[in-house]
């Protein structure tokens, strides 16, 4: 018995290096932090002094320059390129369509990795919105929907994912990719056309939370992709446990999905609300950890025609948001097909507004953007279905062999 446990142990404390994955499992470098980058990098078989400043050329190459081919990354060297690529990839979603708007607004439907070989991927959607001196990207951070807010298209798709922190950042990639925003455009590094990120898109950021946390890490780091926390927002509907550690861990600007001023109508059109009402999600807001009139909180509030429109309820908003740094973003509801609401009449938008403004609350009336190829705040929906899995791998098994 001697032996085999002696040799039982010298195996167990052999330093082996991972074998080359083929195509398809090798593993995506896109999203993982630095820690996770280097571990990932001691599994090939670095040497342990090496591993920090692999760490750099790689993060530099990947969110700096924007590579995906480890064969551009000249700054390794060849043998270390060419081991890379036996077992890593950089792979952002894959673009299934592209629109335009009239109005400059960009709409890309995104199909992220399958977790079925022969069955395509989810898919989501992310828009970039271009205005004089700035460009916002409105980022998803889910397939579908966990909430059913009822003048949402998004809340009519269930659930079929979250998106791993890489498929968050590599919203941003894609989009940089599509507008020649990479330093080998040509174009001026300090003249970006992506300067704001908004957590707005398909899906409740804070019930991915690490995956959007550890993404916004990387948006946000100095050396990399480098967008200020200040010019990243996360918009909520009210998961008002997570409120605080979203201010503490992610530190971004935070925008709360509100749209009524009281729990009866909120209810209805939020129906987490009954979960977290209106008393709870305003005392979180209150204690959000940075706020200040210069990192004031956003209450996103949609206009609803008859429903919560009201001089009345414009005068309650300013009421119950006493006290809270804030801004009142004002949406006019984008319909979509199928839609119970109707937006309200521009000369109502108006007068709440005035009733707001002169509260002392900036209360900018948003522009409804992207409208004609269903862009615009609220219309977001992509096709994937959350399939049984015994009818994946029916669908999946009945493919043909190659």
């Amino acid at each position: 018995m001697a032996p085999q446990m002696a040799t039982s142990l010298d195996i167990s404390h052999r330093k082996t290096e991972a074998a080359p994955e083929t195509a398809a499992a090798r593993k995506n470098l896109l999203g993982l932090t630095r820690d996770e980058l280097g571990a990932a990098l001691a599994l090939i078989g670095l040497p342990k002094n090496q591993i920090r400043m692999r760490t750099t050329q790689l993060w530099n190459a990947i969110y700096t320059r924007g590579q995906s081919d480890f064969a551009e990354m000249t700054t390794l060297s060849k043998e270390l390129r060419e081991k890379l690529a036996g077992h890593f990839v950089v792979a952002r979603p894959e673009i299934v369509t592209e629109q335009k708007s009239v109005d400059g607004t960009r709409k890309w439907l995104l199909r992220l990795a399958s977790d079925r070989p022969g069955l395509p991927g989810p898919e989501v959607e992310t828009v970039y919105i271009p205005e004089e001196g700035r460009g916002t990207l409105c980022i998803s951070s889910q397939v579908g929907c966990t909430l059913t807010c009822t003048f949402c298209h998004t809340g009519t798709q269930k659930l079929v994912r979250n998106l791993t922190a890489g498929e968050i950042v590599g919203q941003l990639m894609v989009a940089r990719d599509a507008l020649g925003e990479w330093p080998n455009s040509g174009r001026n590094a300090d003249d970006r056309l992506v300067t704001n990120i908004v957590m707005m898109g398909m899906g409740e950021p804070l019930y991915n939370f690490e995956n959007v946390r550890d993404a916004l890490d990387i948006v946000s780091d100095g050396e990399g992709l480098s967008l200020s926390k200040r010019r990243i927002t996360l918009s909520t509907s009210g998961v008002v446990p997570m409120i605080e550690r979203a201010g503490a861990e992610i530190g971004s600007m935070l925008a709360i999905s509100l749209h009524a001023v009281n729990d009866e109508t909120r209810d209805k059109l939020v129906p987490l609300n009954k979960k977290y009402p209106m008393a709870e999600l305003l005392e979180a807001c209150r204690n959000y950890p940075g706020l200040s009139n210069a990192r004031r909180i956003t209450f996103e509030y949609v206009m609803l025609k008859g429903v919560n429109d009201s001089l009345a309820d414009a005068k309650e908003l300013v009421r119950l948001l006493k006290g809270i740094p804030a801004k009142i973003n004002l949406i006019p509801f984008n319909p979509w097909p199928g839609s119970p609401y109707e937006c309200s009449d521009w000369a109502q938008i108006e007068k709440f507004a005035d009733v707001v403004n002169r509260a002392g609350y900036a209360s900018p009336v948003r522009t409804p953007r992207g409208r004609d190829i269903m862009a615009a705040c609220g219309q977001l929906k992509s096709e994937t279905v959350k399939a049984r899995a015994s009818e994946r791998f029916k669908k999946a098994d009945a493919q043909p062999s190659a």
